[in-house]
């Protein structure tokens, strides 16, 4: 008995990708794959003409100083009569191509103009769509002349001449147009997370320098303001010794409220448990600020790289403050665990349930911060609960 194969298995994907077979009839796919084979003639020739006159100009003026500037320029305009073909290819052949990574040569910071040309003249996109214009030529007049003479004269067989011609022509998309596999897609994401850390460091930053203005710097502008008006009656010769104490007294407790918020935005940067004593001592001392009891399980036999364990830090700390200030619960678990090479964080509690990635900017901003570094978060959260917040980040020795 043949075993039904499930709606997500790769078997059945693949298929619905698959082009419908050939047929004696005219469908529109058919007539899109003609239509892409008469417009091929036209567009090879833009597409040599362009790529002759850039190198013949480019090559001959290298003797002067605006030659490689001139052949640099042409690679990026190569780039965009790659992305008019792609457009071309997907509209009229059903061939979806992803688009290379941009080339960004304009806001980059601490390069020179050198730096910039050479970036330019070894972008390997621009290369790859110069040749594919460059032996696109015979292609598209051999193409547009079999298919116009098939209309007239092979009209029967016309279907499987286009599916034949059109599967080469996809052949020379991917192979010369399509992004440079898996580098270029690593390129994209690494530029898409850089964006993602920095706008996370910047709301750090943001949020210490609100914190110091608004608590400890306001507390000891209140206590120089006290102190001074000690000194002054002392100064003056006051006699009511209960007054100044007081006065003393008050700023005496200034001071000890100044030194918490200090400490307790210190721990906030990065606690002194955590790299005095590593994970787990630090998420033991975070559960105890949490508002329901928390059961915190750490089996680690080393620690990870400072880098991976703040992140695991003020993860669990931010997910504890959701589970105190929104869930309702009235427990609440932490396990943090190896396995191979990736540190695995999950966050159990009994409350309401019902979190989301977009319910609000915390837990999206928990996953992207994750995500930067090639780590995973995902939620488990139903209407009633419980809640399950799972992590996972790379493990990177020490």
């Amino acid at each position: 008995m043949t075993e039904r194969l499930p709606a997500s298995s790769p078997s059945v994907e693949a298929d619905s990708d698959r082009l419908p077979p050939a047929r004696f009839a005219f469908p529109g796919h058919t007539w899109k794959e003609i239509a892409h084979l008469l417009t091929n003639l036209p567009m090879a020739l833009i597409g040599f003409v362009y790529v002759v006159t850039v190198l013949s100009a480019g090559a001959g003026l290298t003797v002067t100083v605006i030659g490689l500037p001139m052949l640099a320029a042409g690679l990026m305009g190569a780039r965009w009569l790659g992305r008019l073909e792609r457009a071309r290819a997907r509209a009229l052949l059903g061939l979806r191509v992803d688009e290379p990574s941009p080339l960004r040569l304009r806001n980059r910071k601490g390069i020179g103009f050198l730096q910039r040309l050479w970036l330019g003249l070894t972008d390997p996109v621009g290369w790859r769509t110069m040749l594919y214009d460059f032996v696109r030529l015979p292609w598209g007049i051999f193409t547009f002349a079999l298919t116009l003479t098939s209309l007239f004269v092979l009209w029967p067989v016309l279907p499987f001449i286009a599916r034949g011609l059109t599967n080469v022509d996809r052949a020379m998309v991917r192979g010369l147009l399509s992004p440079s596999g898996e580098l270029e897609r690593r390129i994209a994401e690494l530029e898409s997370d850089r964006g993602v850390v920095v706008d996370t460091a910047a709301a750090d930053l943001r949020r210490i320098e609100r914190d110091l203005h608004d608590g400890a710097q306001a507390r000891l502008v209140n206590l120089a303001m006290g102190l001074g008006m000690a000194k002054e009656k002392l100064l003056d010769g006051h006699t009511d010794e209960k007054l100044v104490a007081a006065m003393v007294e008050e700023a005496h407790g200034e001071v000890k409220l100044a030194l918490q918020e200090l400490r307790d935005l210190a721990r906030g940067i990065h606690p002194a448990v955590l790299t005095d004593r590593g994970l787990d001592a630090a998420l033991s001392s975070v559960a105890t600020r949490c508002t329901v009891p928390v059961k915190v399980t750490a089996d680690l036999d080393s620690r990870p790289v400072a880098a991976i364990e703040g992140i695991a830090y003020f993860t669990v700390s931010e997910l504890l403050q959701n589970v105190s200030k929104h869930s309702g619960a009235k427990s609440a678990s932490v396990e943090v665990w190896r396995s191979d090479d990736r540190l695995l964080i999950q966050v159990w509690d009994d409350g309401r349930g019902g979190a989301r990635l977009d319910g609000g900017t915390g837990m999206r901003g928990l996953a992207e911060r994750l995500d930067a570094v090639d780590g995973l978060f995902v939620i488990d959260s139903p209407p009633g609960g419980p809640t399950v917040v799972t992590a996972e980040l790379p493990w990177r020795d020490r």
